[in-house]
């Protein structure tokens, strides 16, 4: 299916890593131009020589997103190169482990500009030219917002509000032909995952209790499936589609895995 993201100019934040870099790098098999923005000029040059190295089309903007002036900056530097945006994907954060016991308000609120903040303030920079381009916004968010997880209070409020805010723009942005969903992951095996599931005493037993609860396949998903959707509600192939929290999960949040 072509989705006709040829030479769409599409920012992907935290493009570098994990999931972010699954969806970069879909993108722009798909011939998407891909922006790709994160702390680190060098993962981000990494991931941009592989795409080119493939063919495809990325550039790289290093940006702390957790600095509102960055975030500014990160879109000037897209649209000075590129003279347009096509679409957005809010990508980049973390699951911190700052919970009720664990953390504290300065925690909390760094947590939160981590992990939403810069969501509201890339869409915000980027609005003007999308629209003109009528383009699309799509939000990656977690399960931790519906489910719960334990000790990460900030990261789950900001899933929560990455969810609010993807329906509150789908709203807000109807008069201008904008449209925005959210693609909700709940278990993706990425750098940060491999990480945090090291910090059990027993990591492989760990993760096979983790993929034994999933109900499609029992494993997890992986960074291309997500990809595969984003990149479909980039598209005018999903032209009706809006306001939508996507979970793409084999199932793990709405199914009753105790029947299975």
């Amino acid at each position: 299916m072509d989705l006709g993201l040829q030479n769409k100019v599409i920012i992907v934040t935290g493009g570098a890593k994990g999931i972010g870099e699954g969806i970069a790098i879909l993108l722009a098999k798909e011939g998407a131009q891909v922006a790709i923005v994160g702390r680190n000029a060098t993962d981000n040059e990494k991931t941009v020589q592989a795409i080119i190295a493939a063919g495809g089309k990325a550039v790289g903007v290093q940006a702390e997103l957790s600095l509102p002036a960055e975030c500014e900056q990160a879109v000037k530097s897209v649209t000075d190169r590129f003279g347009r945006i096509d679409g957005l994907v809010n990508n980049a954060g973390v699951n911190d482990g700052v919970g009720l016991e664990s953390g504290n308000y300065e925690k909390f609120m760094v947590s939160l500009h981590k992990n939403l903040v810069h969501y509201y303030l890339m869409a915000q920079h980027a609005l003007p030219w999308l629209k003109q381009s009528k383009g699309s916004i799509v939000n990656i968010t977690s399960k931790t917002a519906e489910t719960g997880q334990g000790n990460t209070s900030a990261y789950a409020a900001a899933n929560g509000g990455r969810n609010a805010l993807t329906r509150e723009w789908a709203v807000e942005l109807l008069k201008y032909g904008i449209r925005v969903n959210a693609v909700v992951v709940a278990e993706c095996f990425t750098p940060l995952y491999q990480t945090w599931i090291q910090t059990f005493a027993n990591p492989e037993k760990k993760l096979e209790e983790i993929t034994d609860k999933i109900p499609f396949e029992k494993r997890m998903t992986t960074a291309e499936e997500l990809a595969n959707m984003v990149a479909f509600l980039l598209s005018e192939r999903s032209s009706h589609t809006t306001g939508q929290l996507i979970h793409v999960d084999g199932g793990y949040v709405h199914l009753d895995r105790a029947l299975l």
